[in-house]
């Protein structure tokens, strides 16, 4: 046959093979950020942003989608197409929305891709406090509830439910520490310093001034090891004997359903974002904790937090 007579041929199979298909991404992503403009979690994002476009080759664009305590920011995470064209950068809050009633979302409608960020919870009281240790602390409050006040945290925020998270992996009644509404753990470490609270429960990093102060002391950190800026401070599991993990996170989430080619490929590149200089070095001047947990990790991790935190929230009577 001579080659003339094959073109027909060559060109109807061209025709059935379809347009080739583009390698992922060829448009750029959105990341929604479910707080505001400005604040710990916008930094964090823009960050992010910033080192998934040059691993992507594609623009990253950080969109704020703000209210009703994150809601609306998750829920549009949530209801996007999972074609890897929408992400968002998920926080503590999405492990209790349903527990609370203010919103039936969950982590099961996100597909994980990798967590980034872990600011664990520190047991913080008064450097002159008669608690030398967490053990003894701990068994002064059970045996006397009611009579010891925490602050540094509004009422079901991510501290509060990993202080209360603590006393009851050990036995002991949430509700057994009254708990002093603060708007963040500034105003509750003056609190604790003017002797109105015995607790402060808060990320290391923001007791830092306090403790090179001399006004406070940790008792423990609620994470799985010892911080390496903080080296002196025992974890939950040091100090009681009982492991606690607790405190509020971030993490890189697309809606469910995306497929597992694109998680791969957008956890490689979070994973290289993550382990650059660039990124470590801006959460360390920033204060904030650093911790990596690749998709299944991260999943597991958020179910953990969502069955403890709803156990936690019962307990504490803000289930609505």
């Amino acid at each position: 046959m001579k080659k003339t007579a094959l073109l027909p041929v060559i060109a109807a199979l061209a025709a059935l093979a379809g347009p080739a298909l583009a390698e992922f991404p060829e448009r750029p992503i959105t990341l929604i950020v479910p707080w505001s403009a400005g604040g710990g979690t916008d930094a964090v994002g823009r960050m992010i942003a910033e080192g998934l476009s040059d691993e992507l080759g594609t623009p990253v664009n950080v969109v704020n989608r703000t209210g009703a305590g994150g809601i609306v920011g998750h829920t549009a995470m949530i209801e996007a197409d999972p074609d890897g064209y929408t992400l968002g950068l998920a926080t503590a809050e999405i492990t209790t929305y349903a527990a609370i009633g203010t919103s039936d979302i969950s982590a099961t409608d996100m597909t994980a891709i990798g967590l980034v960020n872990f600011d664990a919870s520190a047991f913080n009281v008064r450097a002159d406090s008669a608690w030398t240790d967490a053990k003894a602390a701990l068994a002064d409050i059970a045996a006397n509830p009611g009579k010891f006040k925490a602050s540094g945290f509004p009422v079901g925020a991510a501290y509060h439910l990993a202080f209360a998270g603590f006393l009851n992996q050990n036995g002991i009644d949430p509700t057994a520490v009254t708990v002093v509404p603060s708007q963040g753990a500034a105003p509750g470490f003056q609190e604790l310093v003017a002797d109105g609270v015995a607790i402060v429960p808060s990320s290391l990093p923001e007791a830092s001034s306090m403790r090179d102060a001399g006004l406070v002391k940790t008792l423990a950190v609620l994470s799985a090891d010892r911080l390496d800026a903080y080296p002196d401070v025992p974890t939950a599991q040091e100090a009681v004997g009982t492991a606690s993990v607790g405190g509020t996170w971030r993490g890189v989430v697309g809606p469910a359903g995306l497929p597992d080619d694109l998680t791969a490929t957008l956890g490689t590149a979070l994973a290289k974002v993550y382990e650059s200089d660039a990124f470590q070095d801006f959460m360390a001047n920033r204060g904030f904790g650093v911790s990596w947990l690749p998709a299944a990790e991260f999943e597991a991790f958020m179910a953990d937090a969502t069955a403890s935190n709803a156990d936690v929230i019962g307990k504490l009577g803000l289930n609505q």
